[in-house]
Parts: C-alpha cells; sequence; structure tokens
C-alpha cells in the first residue's frame, strides 16, 4: 500500500488538484456548482482556511489555500467538502465492489494532490495557473469569460486587469 505523506505545516500555503473520479465527459462540478459552493462553506464554517485562490473546471479543481496559524490538517477538510458534494447527489454512478464495500460513492477520486507553496513567486505562479486553466483547456478565449473563479474576485479588488491573459501567451511564457 502506498504511503502517502503530506506536508504538515502550520498555517502552511497549499496548491490542491482535486479531480472527479470519471474525468471525460463529466461536467459535475460546473452543474452542480451551488452545491459545490455550499460544501465548501460549510466546511469553512467549521474548520476555516483562507482561499487565496479556486478555479472550478468541468471535472477537476485547482485552488490556493491558506491554513490558519497552528493548523496543519487540510486532508479533513478535503475529506469533508467531498463528502458534503457527494451526499448531495443522488446515487447514480457506477462504483466498484471495492468502493460499495466500504461504503464510497464514486464521485471523487480518492485522494488529492498537494504542493506547499514556497514564497512569493510560487504563490504568484500557481495563483496564475489557477485563474489560466479555463483557457488553457479550450472552455473560453479569455479569462474573464469563466465564472467559476475567484479571477473575478481578482479583478474586482484591483489585483489584475479584465483583460489578464486574454490569449495562450500565459501559458506559453509559464507552461504547465
Amino acid at each position: 500500500m502506498p504511503d502517502y505523506r503530506r506536508y504538515r505545516v502550520p498555517g502552511g500555503t497549499f496548491f490542491f488538484t482535486v479531480n472527479l473520479l470519471e474525468r471525460y465527459p463529466n461536467d459535475l462540478l460546473v452543474r452542480h456548482i451551488n452545491i459545490l459552493r455550499c460544501a465548501v462553506r460549510e466546511t469553512r464554517q467549521r474548520q476555516p482556511f483562507h482561499i487565496d485562490a479556486w478555479v472550478v473546471l468541468p471535472d477537476h479543481l485547482y485552488c490556493v489555500w491558506t491554513l490558519p496559524p497552528g493548523d496543519t490538517d487540510n486532508s479533513e477538510r478535503w475529506r469533508s467538502i467531498k463528502q458534503i458534494f457527494s451526499r448531495a447527489m443522488p446515487t447514480t454512478e457506477q462504483r466498484s465492489t471495492a468502493r460499495v464495500a466500504r461504503g464510497e460513492r464514486g464521485i471523487w477520486q480518492r485522494r488529492f494532490w498537494e504542493r506547499m507553496i514556497l514564497d512569493d513567486a510560487d504563490f504568484t505562479a500557481h495563483i496564475d495557473y489557477c485563474h489560466i486553466n479555463p483557457v488553457k483547456h479550450g472552455y473560453v478565449k479569455q479569462t474573464v469569460d469563466w465564472p467559476y473563479s475567484t479571477f473575478h474576485d481578482y479583478v474586482n479588488r484591483g489585483i489584475l486587469p479584465i483583460d489578464w491573459a486574454t490569449s495562450l501567451d500565459v501559458i506559453e511564457r509559464d507552461g504547465e
């Protein structure tokens, strides 16, 4: 069995990738965006964290969080978000016998990917990565046209211009 190791940095900032189990074709996350938002809101009420950036795509999401000082538990927060979202969905998905035996749904991949943010440049690069992803995946031609992103908050706060990354220039410069 793999030995998954998570970063345990109190008050740390992390970049996450979280995927649906069946990614293609699947638009579950944007189709049920309000349920996902409620799951995040409910989780944050019980276990606060700061959302630095977030983008929800049809079948996966990226985000950057900062945990409260002294707190290291991002895994429990993801468990809660996934669980609340899954409980709100009707049980229509295919499930393996292993998932059925464990009482698991077949909505999310079991784990998530995390990367600890190391410095300001790393932070900015991962924020940009979140915001450019709808363009990268071809869902929109301009970042501003994707509604499920904190990009709009960054524009409203004057951090980014509304015409930021109107083409693949940021992807070509920053890469994957």
